[in-house]
């Protein structure tokens, strides 16, 4: 139980309880070099209009997806937002709801989580998803620990293409029960299979790829589940599920476990997170599943309800028998993507699809005409894509946000082998014009 003291007296009370006479006292165990020896800095408190005017003047300062044109990725992308969403998640019903833990006072919660669930198995074409985790990359790394307590192995056999935010809480996760990360390089922008093969045995618990991948390359997804299901292993496939309108879903392919950012269907980009992790499985892996899963029940006078059917988490059990210690769901984020996926059904999921990969093969013909510029991997792509540049893609995109244009995500942070190149992705909001420009403004900054 968390508590906060509001008045005088209940902090002189809580100091009591610790045996400190004031705050100071509380503090002197921290070494004096290491204490601020001087007041804050703070300018003196505004009144509220001058605190709104000054908190929009700070945010006028940020290049927003509203205000220029984003072709960035690497994870998160500017997929368009129906209206409905804000509208219906504004509701109170939504909006400040908690966990469901008394299902008979929480049925529209856990009916909306129940056809989330729904909607992710069906898009990864697997039997079963949980309801939803942080993000793309704590769902990947509980993917991997629920492939490490399945098989008993403690080997992770990880394709280059996998996005190197997701490798890193990978790690750290890994870290705990010791697992070894094996990486396998990806010089073509794809796994390379001959590569992957020795590093693959009676040792993986799993291989990990993402397709597309973090270069927006598409990966054999049915090699990959033939050369780990060869040596006993799991196939882990990330996915985004915003794509599987088009691409065939990972379940159909070969995956055991599929995993994801859902920040596509419908979550605002909102600079970051927060994002939507997506978590679906074969069923005889269900009771080895992070998190919780909705189930649809009836009650004893036969009337249709909906439960938390599986709840394996410390939370819930005892902590040695818990699956994970995930202890929430984002079931606001996991709502937003029900809502999306429901108006725009099957046919305007495929839409979306369409448009993003055929905008992305348009704009990837003009950028890669622009002298000095060409594509860095000759794969298959789908909706992005890596570029090649004559400069610094850093200083590339600094210019390029003069023309209100975010151009992109240059790599040298994730690799350094990759310095000159810049990932660039294009969605189903861009424009002709939009390309248009971007390939002019390319063409000034690099000449």
């Amino acid at each position: 139980m968390r508590y906060i003291a509001n008045t005088p007296r209940e902090q002189r009370e809580m100091l009591g309880t610790v045996g400190a006479g004031s705050i100071e006292e509380l503090l002197v165990r921290i070494p004096a070099k290491a204490r601020l020896a001087r007041p804050l800095a703070l300018p003196p408190a505004l009144a509220e209009t001058d605190l709104i005017r000054h908190l929009r003047t700070l945010a006028g300062r940020d290049a927003d997806a509203d205000a220029h044109v984003c072709f960035l990725g690497g994870g998160v992308y500017d997929h368009y937002i129906p209206s409905p969403i804000n509208h219906l998640i504004s509701r109170g019903e939504f909006f400040t709801a908690y966990t469901p833990y008394q299902p008979e006072a929480s049925q529209g919660t856990l009916r909306t989580i129940f056809e989330y669930q729904t909607m992710i198995a069906e898009l990864t074409g697997m039997d079963v998803a949980n309801a939803s985790i942080y993000d793309g990359g704590s769902s990947l790394a509980e993917a991997v620990l629920m492939a490490h307590g399945l098989t008993g192995r403690t080997e992770i056999v990880m394709a280059g293409g996998v996005n190197p935010l997701y490798r890193r809480v990978v790690a750290t996760y890994g870290a705990g029960p010791r697992l070894k990360l094996r990486d396998v390089p990806a010089p073509d922008g794809v796994l390379d299979l001959d590569a992957a093969r020795p590093l693959v045995s009676e040792r993986t618990a799993a291989l990990v790829v993402q397709s597309p991948n973090f270069y927006g390359c598409l990966e054999d997804i049915r090699a990959a589940a033939d050369l780990a299901h060869g040596a006993g292993a799991l196939l882990i496939v990330a996915a985004d599920p915003v794509n599987l309108g088009v691409l065939a879903p990972p379940g159909r392919l070969g995956a055991d476990i599929v995993v994801g950012e859902g920040q596509g269907l419908g979550v605002p980009l909102s600079f970051g997170g927060p994002n939507l992790g997506v978590f679906a499985a074969k069923a005889e892996l269900v009771r080895r599943m992070p998190g919780r899963l909705v189930g649809a029940t009836v009650d004893r006078d036969g009337h249709r309800g909906f439960v938390l059917t599986l709840q394996t988490r410390e939370q819930h059990i005892r902590r040695a028998k818990a699956t994970s210690n995930i202890c929430t769901n984002v079931a606001l984020c996991a709502l937003m993507a029900t809502i999306y996926v429901a108006t725009l059904g099957k046919q305007g999921l495929v839409r979306v699809g369409e448009l993003s990969t055929a905008k992305a093969h348009y704009a990837a013909e003009r950028l890669s005409a622009v002298p000095g510029v060409s594509l860095r991997f000759n794969a298959p792509f789908f909706k992005e894509f890596t570029l090649k540049l004559p400069k610094p893609p850093e200083r590339v995109v600094t210019k390029l946000l003069k023309n209100k244009i975010l151009g992109g995500v240059p790599l040298k942070a994730f690799d350094r082998r990759l310095a000159d190149c810049l990932l660039v992705a294009v969605t189903e909001k861009r424009t002709k014009e939009d390309i248009e420009s971007f390939a002019a403004a390319l063409a000034t900054a690099v000449a």
